[in-house]
């Protein structure tokens, strides 16, 4: 059952920060935005698990997704402020293509995701998208969308799929091509491209605020 965050905290499953007054909901042994709760809910088995294995399903620690031969490589990135705030997105490649934008309100979630579908929209080939969101490499990873469509847009929590308008054009892009992967990569952790789209993103927050 969703709750009112009282503190702030972090995401148990994107890592994202959670504000006071925003609505979370357990994911395991965790605490999580209800949209990473339900998408983690989807990743695991349905009978016969504990809630800690549970909450592993939602960790990016498994094998990446495999990559198509030639595959370009683009970072994305989401920021928000205030969460739902003013929020900007961004992607770029190591051979110096990027954008960004922004729009107020949103939530860091929706600008995550809406930061991988502007670089599939933009960049023609093979892709490896790489994200320091779980939310989103998860959901293609671990094939949550399967399970989302398979119920007509409904999480296995019986709920409404969160930011379904970003969701949709960006699976229906992903399958139809057929040569995009997504790659987790730890936010903030001295990654050069990471640290880039996060910039960008943040500068795109600001602006708005």
């Amino acid at each position: 059952m969703p709750m009112t965050a009282k503190y702030a905290t972090t995401c148990g499953v994107c890592a994202a920060s959670v504000s006071p007054g925003e609505q979370i909901a357990k994911a395991g042994q965790r605490w999580a935005h209800v949209a990473c709760a339900d998408g983690a809910d989807q990743a695991a088995p349905s009978s016969g698990t504990t809630k800690r294995t549970t909450a592993k399903a939602a960790k990016p620690a498994r094998a990446d997704m495999p990559a198509a031969e030639g595959a370009l490589e683009v970072w994305t990135d989401g920021a928000c402020s205030g969460n739902p705030g003013p929020g900007g997105w961004a992607w770029a490649t190591k051979d110096g293509r990027q954008a960004s934008g922004g729009e107020s309100p949103t939530t860091n979630q929706r600008m995550e995701i809406r930061a991988a579908l502007e670089a599939v929209r933009a960049l023609e080939g093979p892709l490896v998208v790489v994200s320091d969101s779980t939310y989103v490499v998860n959901c293609f990873r671990d094939g949550w969308w399967k399970g989302w469509i398979a119920r007509g847009w409904v999480t296995s929590a019986k709920k409404p799929v969160v930011s379904r308008d970003l969701w949709e054009p960006l699976i229906t892009l992903v399958t139809e091509r057929g040569d995009i992967s997504f790659r987790w990569v730890k936010g903030h952790s001295g990654d050069e491209m990471n640290d880039l789209v996060d910039r960008l993103a943040v500068e795109q927050s600001k602006a708005l605020a």
